[in-house]
């Protein structure tokens, strides 16, 4: 059976700078880093005494808030080929996001989004 670990939590922000400071200020959380995704999106990964949060400039502002939460697995193939034995639905296929890192998503009980993935975001 595939391995399976929390990793990170990810939401969606106006302003991925001013929310990050947010979880900076009130809960001193570390800037780990923060790198430009191109087309104007901006992706801030902050640390919470080893809890990794995401937050990414929102192109839409529906979208503010929790995306997801991320599972990591060490064999994300055998991860999703087990999981769809057992009829999850998936909401994105395997891809390589970058040559050390692929996603999977899939849609848990009351449409949560889980972002499986192999390697580090």
């Amino acid at each position: 059976m595939s391995d399976y670990m929390f990793d990170h939590v990810h939401l969606m922000s106006p302003d991925p700078l001013k929310t990050a400071e947010f979880y900076q200020k009130m809960f001193g959380a570390k800037l780990v880093r923060s790198r430009d995704m191109g087309n104007g999106r901006l992706l801030v990964n902050l640390n919470l005494d080893g809890v990794t949060i995401l937050i990414s400039k929102a192109t839409d502002e529906r979208q503010f808030g929790l995306v997801h939460f991320g599972i990591r697995t060490s064999n994300l193939e055998e991860a999703v080929s087990e999981l769809n034995a057992k009829n999850v639905k998936f909401t994105r296929e395997i891809t390589a996001i970058d040559p050390q890192t692929k996603i999977s998503f899939l849609q848990a009980p009351e449409n949560v989004s889980i972002e499986l993935q192999e390697g580090s975001v």
